[in-house]
């Protein structure tokens, strides 16, 4: 054999080997999903009051993310919970927490990658097993963090899909409107109801409104205020671009997770006279709100921030004062909730226990754990 044919014949053979390893370990159901539910909550009696909002603190595992019927299976769990409760009326709005979707970069890959030890190692391993579709994406990638938006690039597809399909079903079947936490997509766009991508686009922390028949209602809200982690791969939007929706529940408005620290989001939403202001968050770090606030994160502080609280006051105590419940009082809005992403994802840990402020008052909510789900009656 000459030496070029024994070149040619390792070359295939690598390649066929690649191509069982790279397929092995997919396309099969992981075990049913559990929600560690720890808690549900009505925390005003509903008396004459005929709306709310629902909020919901998930507990996910990785290995929840692995194919969309799994994910959507694991929705459901909360959902269903809420509704034995009684607690999903004709005009519920359900709010879930940043970052919800944004594991669906999972979908459809090797299982062995919920099964990782740190983010990192799992990453490396998606990024190996798709090494030719991750080689075409990363020349339309020219973010700073050039890997990580190529990953996202690479899964758009597939994560939009999957991620409009569950909330799409979910919001059908439970008769709701569910503001469907974030996931990072490549310029999102709605046409007539459904969820589009522009894959060569700037990628964005989106949220996205369904309303009872299953369709996507107006436009995506995109972040505007990225924290440091997301900078390198995320782009902000301008901030005069944040929707208000006019909902059955009342005008509404939904900031993502940083954006409830500075004023113009509120200032926003005040000129439309938003009644409610949801606020979907995730906050990495096991234990993080009891450590000391490190000061705004990824844009500087807005004028009135006392900055002898950096490092003074605890995380939870400047989420208390800066954020929604210190900062809805600059608008009109009646009632304002925001919630945590909790669960086991690799080694990035989570914190958060959700805020309400209702007519001017900060609630009590009895803390979880894990999952939780509380309601809110205005």
């Amino acid at each position: 054999m000459s030496v070029r044919r024994l070149i040619v014949s390792s070359i295939l053979l690598v390649i066929f080997i690649w191509l069982i390893w790279s397929s092995a370990g997919r396309g099969y159901l992981p075990e049913q999903p559990e929600a560690f539910l720890d808690l549900i909550e009505e925390v005003n009696p509903s008396d004459s009051l005929k709306r709310n909002i629902l909020g919901i603190q998930p507990y996910m595992l990785a290995k929840d993310y692995l194919d969309q019927e799994t994910f959507q299976q694991k929705m459901a769990l909360y959902l269903d919970a809420a509704l034995k409760s009684k607690l999903i009326q004709p005009n519920t709005v359900v709010l879930l927490p940043e970052y919800i979707g944004t594991w669906l970069v999972l979908s459809g890959e090797k299982h062995a990658l919920a099964e990782k030890d740190n983010l990192k190692n799992a990453m490396s391993t998606l990024v190996l097993s798709n090494i030719i579709d991750f080689s075409v994406n990363y020349f339309q990638s020219h973010e700073t963090d050039r890997a990580t938006a190529t990953l996202f690039r690479m899964k758009a597809r597939s994560m939009a899909q999957d991620y409009f399909t569950t909330f799409s079903q979910l919001a059908q079947q439970f008769n709701c409107y569910i503001a469907a936490g974030s996931i990072i997509l490549p310029k999102p766009y709605i046409a007539e109801g459904e969820l589009y991508i522009d894959k060569g686009g700037p990628l964005y922390n989106a949220s996205f409104i369904f309303g009872p028949d299953g369709k996507i209602i107006g436009e995506p809200v995109l972040k505007v205020f990225p924290i440091e982690s997301e900078i390198p791969f995320v782009s902000g939007e301008a901030v005069e671009k944040i929707p208000v929706f006019n909902l059955p529940m009342g005008k509404t408005s939904l900031l993502i997770c940083a954006d409830s620290w500075y004023p113009e989001p509120y200032q926003v939403a005040n000129q439309s006279q938003a009644e409610i202001i949801l606020v979907p968050s995730y906050l990495t770090g096991d234990e993080s709100m009891e450590k000391p606030w490190q000061g705004y994160n990824g844009a500087p502080a807005p004028v009135g921030t006392n900055l002898n609280d950096i490092e003074t006051i605890s995380e939870w105590e400047a989420w208390n004062k800066y954020a929604l419940p210190g900062r809805i009082s600059q608008t009109n809005a009646r009632v304002g909730m925001n919630v945590f992403l909790r669960g086991e994802l690799w080694d990035l840990g989570a914190d958060g226990q959700p805020l309400a402020v209702l007519n001017g008052l900060q609630l009590e909510l009895k803390p979880a754990d894990r999952a939780g789900i509380w309601s809110i009656n205005f």
